[in-house]
């Protein structure tokens, strides 16, 4: 004779068995085994993409730095001064003295009135005076002469308005000739006192 299960026992007996199958057994990674690593997924192009326009080569640096305005602009102001120190220092004439003399010709102060008018413009270059003597005599003798006429030639351009700050004097005897010759024409040239800009 056959049995008749109620209903609610049937639908109990149907929820139970759903649930034990439908939840799934956990992995167990044994201790030996690794976790494989994720699969690389690679992203595909579509025709006619322009990999030029998109790709950055990571082995090229992309340099940021800007030019300053200011070191450009510093630069050429320096170039600027260069010029104007060189052609102020070829327009600077040198000054001759007669034989063992530290004396002023009239010519010598002519050249140092325009030398003055020149120097009095370009207030900010300094003047390094420069003594030079003929062979003649000692070289201790010419030391001390070389020395008069830079002094000579200094004191001329302070009364004539230059600032005896931006004047230094040296004197080489007659170690630095500026022609060769042993006759009266070469030491005529090499009794001078000569008119260096100074670098500061």
């Amino acid at each position: 004779m056959l049995k008749i299960v109620p209903n609610h026992v049937v639908s109990l007996l149907l929820v139970s068995l759903l649930v034990s199958s439908g939840c799934a057994k956990p992995d167990v990674v044994k201790k030996d085994e690794g976790i494989s690593p994720a699969p690389v997924v690679r992203q595909t192009e579509s025709p006619g993409t322009d990999r030029s326009a998109s790709a950055v080569t990571p082995s090229t640096p992309v340099d940021t730095r800007e030019v300053s305005p200011s070191s450009s602009s510093f630069a050429s102001q320096l170039d600027q001064q260069t010029a104007a120190n060189r052609k102020l220092q070829a327009a600077l004439n040198k000054i001759y003295f007669n034989f063992d003399s530290a004396g002023l010709s009239e010519s010598a102060r002519a050249t140092l009135a325009k030398n003055a008018e020149m120097l009095t413009d370009k207030s900010t270059v300094n003047i390094r005076i420069e003594g030079n003597c003929d062979e003649r005599g000692s070289a201790e003798y010419n030391l001390a002469l070389g020395e008069r006429r830079a002094i000579a030639a200094q004191h001329y351009l302070v009364a004539m308005g230059v600032d005896s700050d931006r004047l230094s004097t040296i004197s080489y005897g007659k170690e630095k000739p500026s022609a060769g010759g042993n006759d009266e024409t070469a030491w005529a040239n090499n009794r001078r006192a000569e008119f260096i800009i100074a670098t500061p």
